[in-house]
């Protein structure tokens, strides 16, 4: 059993009728607090034929202070760039997660951009959450021999400070899961026989960006020092393990919700059933490379109608985090997560007072 209490609010998010650019879809928000104190998620919001734009909706709340539903105002980004447009025209802007970095005094925006060889970390910045400015696509540096640039990429999202890369230089740190061939749920799920995962391609890492006002603002955007974090281990994560909601800190260091993938029983060679649940983990504040803590079994799993089925059956996909400090509830922990790919859904969690499990290793 997990610590971490979760409990589901409801869904209040799903596609506008009649609304063109919501057709397919409206899913996977980032959420983030602006400088109002409101709090403002990003969903994906899916068109005809998978073009994906990233929305604005401010979160709507009743008087005990639980999100009930949203105010859409607009868009963050449409598909413009190159590397956003495929040349048969399609295109998207995907999946975004956004934090407030402290030392620039930015919102960074962290999204998928499907460029025509594949989907790849873009990044965007911002000052109010409202207007958005493109940096452009991460780069990344090899690491002992790993190749990252040119592999497609998704699900990357960023510390909201500073942290020392594994040489001590103050970073800004990426959480994200490079998608090497085969390691895909689609691909691992034909395998014949359970094999060890393999570290290297099949894990969660810290990519670490070197903080320094002038390249910064010169919009450097090389990711040039690399740690693995964690692979799959369990088997509700056997077939995939990825990003979810940004890091941020609870009482007992960076708290982490994440997903992973499984095969359910009844899937077949010819209807595969995957399934796509919400774990934790908890990782050292100084150390963030250092697990503490991670859930041995989801503390989200599709259940509900809405979970299972939608766009893609079986989906429980986070991607948005608010400590509510407002309420004067800071273990309290509001997530915001894609319902079948369909429809957006909010569930709330408790931190514990205590861990049960003090891991503090590196996951190499």
């Amino acid at each position: 059993m997990t610590p971490f209490k979760m409990e589901r609010m409801g869904m209040i998010m799903e596609p506008k009728p009649g609304e063109p650019t919501e057709v397919e879809g409206v899913l996977n928000p980032a959420a983030a607090r602006g400088p109002d104190g409101q709090l403002y998620l990003f969903p994906r919001l899916v068109a005809k034929g998978n073009v994906s734009r990233i929305g604005v909706a401010r979160v709507l709340f009743d008087k005990a202070g639980d999100p009930v539903g949203v105010e859409r105002m607009g868009y963050a980004l449409e598909p413009e760039t190159d590397y956003e447009m495929a040349p048969d025209g399609r295109g998207g802007c995907e999946d975004a997660r956004v934090t407030y970095v402290d030392a620039r005094g930015h919102y960074v925006m962290s999204y998928t951009a499907l460029t025509a060889q594949g989907p790849r970390i873009a990044l965007a910045l911002s000052v109010d959450l409202i207007h958005w400015e493109r940096i452009g696509l991460a780069r990344f540096h090899p690491y002992e021999g790993i190749a990252f640039e040119g592999v497609d990429d998704k699900d990357a999202s960023l510390f909201p400070q500073l942290i020392d890369d594994p040489n001590g230089q103050a970073s800004v740190a990426m959480l994200h899961r490079p998608l090497f061939a085969g390691t895909r749920p689609e691909e691992k799920v034909e395998e014949s026989h359970r094999r060890e995962p393999d570290l290297n391609r099949e894990s969660i890492w810290i990519s670490y960006w070197h903080f320094d006002a002038k390249t910064y603002e010169s919009k450097s955007r090389n990711f040039v020092a690399h740690r693995r974090l964690a692979c799959p281990e369990a088997a509700w994560e056997r077939l995939k393990i990825g990003g979810g909601a940004p890091p941020m800190l609870c009482r007992h260091g960076w708290l982490m919700v994440y997903h992973g993938v499984q095969e359910k029983p009844g899937s077949t060679p010819q209807r595969r059933n995957l399934a796509y649940s919400a774990g934790v983990m908890v990782l050292s504040k100084d150390r963030p490379d250092r697990i503490l803590y991670r859930s041995p079994e989801p503390v989200l799993a599709p259940e509900d109608p809405m979970e299972l089925q939608g766009a893609v059956d079986g989906v429980v996909f986070p991607t948005g985090l608010d400590r509510r400090d407002d309420l004067g509830q800071p273990d309290r922990f509001d997530v915001y997560y894609g319902m079948a790919d369909d429809r957006i859904g909010v569930a709330r969690m408790t931190a514990p007072d205590a861990l049960p499990d003090a891991r503090a290793e590196p996951r190499r």
